[in-house]
């Protein structure tokens, strides 16, 4: 059975710093691209990062990018979003996926967390 489980949500304050982290179980973690997505409340699940299998390769949405940094760590079955510069629009559920495809469609995850609260206060 697979698992995506995030850690590291909260509530911080505009211009703070967060850590987010997610262990994954059931699965060849270092055959998936893992990415990073978020849910607002009233909005559409969204791509926020995308990192390779390898780790080689990273993508960004443009509203984050500059502020988040996506890595991962194969030997811990781990992948890490680390968010600085956060803001009110920032906040959400971040939601952890596993997929096969190099995407930033939700409809093309394979596997996902059940989310984590991140909330930024202004």
């Amino acid at each position: 059975q697979v698992q995506l489980v995030e850690s590291g949500g909260g509530l911080v304050r505009a211009g703070d710093s967060l850590s987010l982290s997610c262990a994954a179980s059931g699965l060849t973690f270092s055959s998936y691209h893992m990415g990073w997505f978020r849910q607002a409340p009233g909005k559409e699940r969204e791509f926020v990062a995308l990192i390779s299998w390898a780790g080689g390769s990273r993508y960004y949405a443009d509203s984050v990018k500059g502020r988040f940094i996506i890595s991962r760590d194969n030997a811990k079955d781990t992948v890490y979003l680390q968010m600085s510069s956060l803001k009110p629009e920032d906040t959400a559920i971040y939601y952890c996926a596993a997929t096969l495809r190099m995407t930033r469609r939700p409809s093309e995850v394979d596997y996902w967390g059940q989310g984590t609260q991140v909330t930024v206060s202004s």
